[in-house]
């Protein structure tokens, strides 16, 4: 498991730093690579989308000290970093996520239903995924039935939130995908 999460984290730095390219004949990617690559890079979009960067500290819906793409570990008010710390940052934060990923599910998950999974685990956590019912519903092998457990994860505060209701409609058609 540390090989993957070693291979997952050295893909996610050197697309973080990738400059955009024109893709050529001569760009050939090995199958099982160009696979790894479309879904964590999926997942690492999903995340970045809907996340968004944000420099300067803030509080999200939670009420909690966000920066970057997300990061809330150590944040305090008036916190600012730059766009490679933000970078760092989410590589670092995506490592917890693909360990609990790892742990929980006991099915075989598509590159879609895994980086739908890896947004769900980054917004919600560990520990919301361990106790739902949608992976309940995914380690019995309910596809379906864990798909449509994506929009009951709409609210922060006890408030239903627009974005997240985006988001779960989003990471439900990834994971149908």
């Amino acid at each position: 498991m540390d090989k993957v999460i070693k291979l997952i984290l050295g893909l996610l730095t050197a697309f973080l730093k990738a400059k955009p390219t024109i893709p050529t004949s001569e760009a050939v990617v090995p199958p099982q690579e160009a696979a790894e690559r479309l879904s964590e890079v999926h997942g690492l979009g999903l995340i970045k989308e809907f996340e968004g960067l944000r420099l300067k500290a803030y509080l999200c819906s939670a009420k909690v000290w966000t920066i970057g793409y997300g990061h809330t570990k150590g944040v305090k008010q008036g916190d600012t970093c730059t766009q490679a710390e933000a970078d760092a940052f989410l590589v670092e934060d995506v490592k917890w996520v693909l360990t609990a990923v790892e742990r929980c599910v006991q099915v075989p998950l598509t590159p879609g239903q895994r980086a739908a999974i890896n947004s769900f685990v980054f917004n919600c956590g560990a520990t919301a995924l361990r106790t739902s019912t949608l992976l309940r519903k995914l380690n019995a092998e309910d596809y379906k039935g864990a798909a449509d457990e994506f929009p009951r994860w709409n609210k922060a505060g006890g408030k239903v939130i627009k974005g997240l209701v985006r988001r779960r409609t989003a990471e439900r058609k990834v994971f149908l995908s």
